[in-house]
């Protein structure tokens, strides 16, 4: 019989945080890694005198694990996680639970719950976010898959998660690959939070002049206010560590982002299920021009780069960037919550928003004040449409409009690209208004390829085709898509 509560396998630094927690909180935790002398390493070192035990092959894993057994995967996405999975069929018994914790694609996590259900294993797909410091102390987890498997891993999950007024920072999600779905719009939030922080600090730093000492001091007030979050606490902190010369560590790093592909995965899906994700695609978008670093400088030569002149009251204008700030972040996730809500309906999904939002309020990067006032929206109104219907948040996105505008027009009369400000207030203005352009859309679409439009004096789902240049005759396409 075996002793061990649960497995992990996969010793990078998120596994080995992982398993420290896991051990504080009493739990045994028998660990696996491919390069074994790296199990050795990390038993008599950071896991000397814990509940953890050491082992050299996954059957010897298993073994150590009490039934049921749960067996938690920390390995890159993709093909290794087939791989392991097809290492430890053999080993597994009816009832078991393959928990995977990366940031697996979650048809990927679908695809392998059918799979492993028919043979008789369970599988959960959990997004863990927080980071090396989330994971150590409490990040925020996203558990989803097979249901018979959430009263095996909750006691284990909801200790090791981040607590918010003693409330567990982690919830079921929903069926086959919820979890991961729900941490891939994380991601995407994610990567829409630090764009406009960029863009921010972008306004700020060249824009405005503010050196260093000052940027740190503009968001260290920031992080007291409705921004208060994890990014802009790390954002401040970041404009306060030196290089070795005395001169701040951050004006001698390259502006060339890397990604890891959840951003991406994010507008993929928001395209095939025809959800705005306008913000969070221009994020990615920016961080791609980024990595054009090369092809920027030789276009700044040829091009020339415009001069940059504020001539303007600088503390109104510091006002005017918070204001930006707020309002797209506010917008930020009212779509990304636009995309849970399609994607729930798509895939058959019960998704809680409410509990999302409480599992995004500690120990994930995303972590900020008003998730708290996200939750509140939805449990007044759990059918709520979107979150500028709330009260609150078009209150204060009504608020922070003028400012928004005026930071967005700062950028472009200094010639500062604000790629995500803009896409935010285009969305919001385009959200709000009852009449778009898209009658002429329409009636192009039927000009030249017969595609039909809807009348508004007629009701929705009765379409119509004008033969317009009188050559063309009254045949209309049938595949009409509003």
């Amino acid at each position: 019989m075996g002793t061990a509560d649960i497995g992990l396998i996969g010793l990078a630094v998120m596994g080995q945080n992982l398993v420290l927690n896991m051990a504080d909180h009493g739990f045994t935790v028998a660990v696996y890694n491919r390069t074994t002398s790296k199990v050795d390493e990390f038993v008599a070192g950071l896991a000397a005198h814990t509940p953890v035990i050491g082992c050299h092959t996954l059957a010897q894993l298993v073994a150590t694990l009490t039934p049921p057994r749960r067996v938690m995967l920390m390995v890159k996405a993709g093909r290794v996680v087939d791989d392991l999975i097809a290492q430890l069929l053999p080993l597994l018994q009816t009832g078991d639970v393959i928990i995977d914790g990366g940031n697996s694609l979650f048809t990927d996590t679908q695809r392998r719950n059918l799979l492993l259900a028919e043979q008789g294993i369970l599988y959960i797909g959990t997004g863990i976010s927080g980071g090396e410091e989330g994971a150590r102390h409490g990040p925020s987890i996203m558990p989803g898959g097979n249901p018979a498997a959430w009263a095996t891993v909750r006691p284990i999950f909801q200790a090791i998660a981040a607590q918010v007024d003693n409330t567990p920072c982690c919830q079921w999600v929903g069926e086959g690959g919820a979890g991961h779905y729900v941490k891939m719009v994380h991601n995407g939030i994610e990567y829409g939070d630090m764009q406009l922080i960029g863009e921010a600090y972008h306004l700020l730093s060249v824009g405005l002049g503010l050196d260093a000492s000052a940027l740190q001091q503009v968001f260290s007030t920031w992080n007291q206010g409705v921004l208060d979050s994890y990014l802009i606490e790390i954002t401040a902190n970041i404009f306060g560590v030196r290089d070795a010369d005395g001169s701040p560590l951050l004006d001698h790093i390259l502006d060339a982002a890397g990604q890891k592909g959840t951003g991406k995965w994010t507008g993929i899906n928001a395209l095939e299920l025809g959800v705005p994700l306008t913000l969070i695609g221009e994020a990615v978008f920016a961080r791609c021009l980024s990595a054009r670093k090369a092809e920027r400088e030789r276009a700044a030569v040829r091009l020339g780069a415009p001069p940059v002149a504020f001539r303007g009251e600088r503390e109104a204008a510091i006002a005017a960037i918070h204001d930006a700030l707020y309002a797209a972040k506010i917008v930020s996730y009212a779509q990304g919550f636009m995309l849970l809500r399609e994607a729930a309906q798509e895939y058959g999904w019960q998704l809680n928003h409410g509990d999302i939002a409480l599992m995004w309020r500690g120990g994930c990067i995303i972590r900020s004040q008003f998730l708290g006032n996200i939750k509140t929206a939805f449990s007044q109104q759990a059918s709520l449409e979107n979150l500028l219907l709330d009260d609150f948040f078009a209150d204060e996105i009504q608020r922070a409009a003028a400012g928004w505008r005026q930071a967005v027009m700062l950028g472009v009369e200094l010639a500062i690209p604000t790629p995500a400000f803009s896409a935010a207030l285009a969305f919001y203005d385009g959200y709000r208004s009852a009449r778009l352009p898209a009658n002429l859309l329409q009636a192009q679409r039927d000009y030249f390829g017969a595609h039909t439009y809807e009348r508004i004096d007629r009701p929705r789902g009765e379409f119509f085709h004008t033969n317009w240049t009188g050559v063309g005759g009254d045949v209309a396409s049938s595949n009409y898509q509003a």
